[in-house]
């Protein structure tokens, strides 16, 4: 006879392909906290995360998305904005307590030189501890866009090419990207400890926000209830005696 059930129905994350709880477990068996590196095709996420049995605790984080505010103005998807990004969020860590983690990329293919691997480099110049090899981390031209440049300069000359085709709404000049990635580095190394150990606040409503009719109230719910309603008694049935009625009469006569 069977004892159990012949199949167990994995974890939800296993089963949406979003962890694997075998490389989890790894990772967590180190005792340190995880540098987890996450990318989409238009941003950076780096976050360092201590795992808790409550559940995983973000002690600092930072998105490509918040360069901008830095002096970048060129794209948050490529490798020189992953590396920036990799070094705010260690100078935030730093800024905390954190000196060690061990990297965590999740499932996402470890591709020599890739903007994980640029990720990782800006957290170690930061001042983290992370066991790696060095042969994996892109070079300094490639940290420095410079392959973006010689990108621009070859498809500029193509007649009829779609690449760098968008450059003209966002109004960035490619070829001051490795200017740009000193200069920024610089502003993020300048910032005070006391500004980085700061966590993130919610934005002042804007002018069009505040411009906005309020929402409707909600509808006030009575404290007290009202009285329970009594039900009414059922009138009885008017009772028919047997042999009575169109049948009896008809029996009499």
């Amino acid at each position: 006879m069977a004892q159990g059930p012949t199949y167990r129905v994995k974890f939800r994350r296993r089963r949406e392909g979003k962890t694997n709880y075998y490389r989890r477990r790894r990772l967590l068996m180190s005792r340190r906290p995880r540098l987890v590196v996450r990318k989409t095709n238009t941003n950076v996420i780096v976050q360092i995360i201590n795992a808790n049995v409550v559940g995983d605790m973000t002690v600092a984080s930072a998105m490509a998305t918040e360069l901008p505010a830095h002096g970048w103005s060129a794209g948050t998807g490529n490798l020189p904005a992953a590396y920036l990004t990799g070094l705010l969020a260690g100078l935030r860590a730093k800024s905390r307590g954190i000196n060690e983690a061990v990297l965590d990329i999740g499932l996402i293919p470890p591709i020599k030189g890739s903007r994980i691997y640029a990720a990782l480099r800006g957290a170690i110049d930061a001042g983290l501890e992370i066991p790696h090899n060095s042969d994996i981390l892109p070079d300094d031209s490639r940290i420095s866009g410079e392959h973006i440049v010689a990108g621009y300069e070859h498809f500029s000359n193509v007649d009829k090419s779609l690449m760098f085709s968008k450059l003209g709404k966002k109004k960035t000049t490619i070829t001051t990207i490795p200017k740009q990635v000193e200069a920024v580095k610089k502003t993020l190394l300048a910032i005070p400890a006391a500004d980085l150990k700061k966590k993130k606040t919610k934005k002042a409503p804007t002018k069009a926000a505040a411009e906005k009719p309020a929402k409707k109230a909600k509808k006030e719910i009575p404290t007290t209830k009202p009285p329970r309603a009594v039900p009414r008694k059922p009138k009885p049935k008017k009772l028919i005696a047997r042999g009575k009625g169109k049948k009896g009469k008809k029996a009499k006569q």
